[in-house]
């Protein structure tokens, strides 16, 4: 799948913008502040419904509008499809396909692809909380109906985290409130059918990630992942840290198991603290290079490898499953990270890409290979394109 035109309406900077695109490599060229990365921020909310750089939609809109407009025109083969989403600052958000209206959870079903930012470094440095967002994203993208599993689960943690609270501070014990029995089975339901799907990509990334890393770098550091999962853990605390890692894939049914024996076994320490201790809103994926913990220990440039190499792996899985060919691939300010052999490998492991978006502060960062359309803007202006 290609994305042939894009427009945009009062979305951050830019008040309209009619962009045009092509097969194979785009380059948006500008200083920081113009706008290149807002471009490729409006075409990751169509297939994800988030940004990678604000946690709220109306961010997104420009100052002083009401509404931010995102259409893509995309292509597959024969097949053209019309995308669109309205953001509005003060209702909900509306999406068409074709000037159809659809739900606007659907769009993911309609365009997919991968972003790469220099943002996703927290994925490797920052806390579990990313990480577990990265294989969530990915598994919507490949099952959408999975989406509704993880919404679920997050609303049935904050009902039952309301439950808790009202018991403490009403001092019922937890015999006593047989409500939250309820809510236990509706969390081991959903959480067990999450813990399986991720421990399931986990295991499928795995192969892809290790030959991503050493296409990037140059060299295999042995990138590893694994599961480190709450329900397995002796611990109380607020993450999976105490748990062995877990490179098989969890069925549902051994993880139904450990998650109910979990919450009996901290149901007075829950009640004490008010809060859900186990679960897939706790677990991590583990990234490990040569036998060590990548956060803590990898070089700069080994982050940036590995990070890479999470979101190739996560566009390969895509490419060879869907119906739709390859995700856009999209790689936010990357080459001016990366020494020039990295760069170079870089390019040629995503040369046979339907389609490639990159933003560069300087062009002279992007090999020549991935320069063949080249659209320079400033002030949030499409000022020229060179073909």
């Amino acid at each position: 799948m290609i994305v042939t035109h894009l427009s945009l309406t009062d979305f951050r900077n830019y008040t309209t913008a009619e962009v045009p695109l092509v097969a194979g490599a785009n380059l948006f060229v500008g200083s920081n502040g113009q706008g290149k990365t807002n471009l490729v921020e409006s075409l990751a909310y169509l297939s994800t419904l988030g940004s990678h750089r604000v946690s709220v939609d109306h961010a997104m809109i420009r100052q002083g509008a009401e509404a931010a407009i995102i259409r893509a025109r995309l292509e597959n083969g024969e097949r053209q499809i019309l995308a669109e989403v309205q953001i509005n600052r003060s209702s909900a958000n509306r999406a068409q396909i074709n000037r159809s209206v659809i739900k606007t959870r659907d769009l993911p079903r309609y365009f997919s692809s991968v972003l790469f930012a220099p943002e996703d470094l927290t994925l490797i440095r920052g806390e579990p909380s990313g990480r577990r967002r990265f294989l969530d994203e990915l598994l919507v993208l490949r099952s959408p109906r999975l989406s509704g599993v993880i919404a679920d689960y997050d609303r049935v943690v904050r009902q039952r985290n309301t439950l808790l609270k009202s018991a403490r501070a009403s001092g019922v014990k937890g015999n006593q409130l047989g409500t939250l029995d309820i809510w236990d089975d509706r969390l081991v339901d959903l959480g067990s059918q999450l813990i399986e799907a991720r421990s399931a990509l986990i295991t499928e990334l795995q192969p892809e990630v290790t030959a991503a890393y050493t296409a990037v770098a140059g060299e295999d550091h042995h990138a590893t992942l694994a599961s480190q999962l709450s329900i397995f853990s002796g611990s109380e605390s607020d993450d999976a840290g105490g748990a062995a890692l877990r490179r098989d894939i969890i069925t549902a049914r051994e993880a139904a198991v450990a998650f109910r024996e979990s919450l009996v076994r901290l149901r007075r320490s829950e009640l004490d603290r008010a809060i859900t201790l186990v679960g897939p809103h706790r677990d991590d994926l583990v990234l490990e290079l040569n036998g060590l913990p990548a956060r803590g220990y990898a070089s700069h440039g080994e982050s940036w490898s590995f990070a890479l190499a999470l979101k190739l792996a996560s566009a390969n899985i895509l490419r060879r499953e869907s119906n739709m060919g390859d995700p856009v691939l999209m790689l936010d300010d990357v080459f001016a990270e990366l020494d020039e052999s990295r760069r170079l490998r870089l390019a040629a492991a995503v040369a046979d890409f339907e389609q490639v978006l990159i933003t560069a502060a300087v062009l002279d960062d992007v090999p020549a290979a991935l320069t063949g359309n080249t659209v320079h803007i400033a002030h949030g202006t499409i000022v020229g394109s060179t073909p």
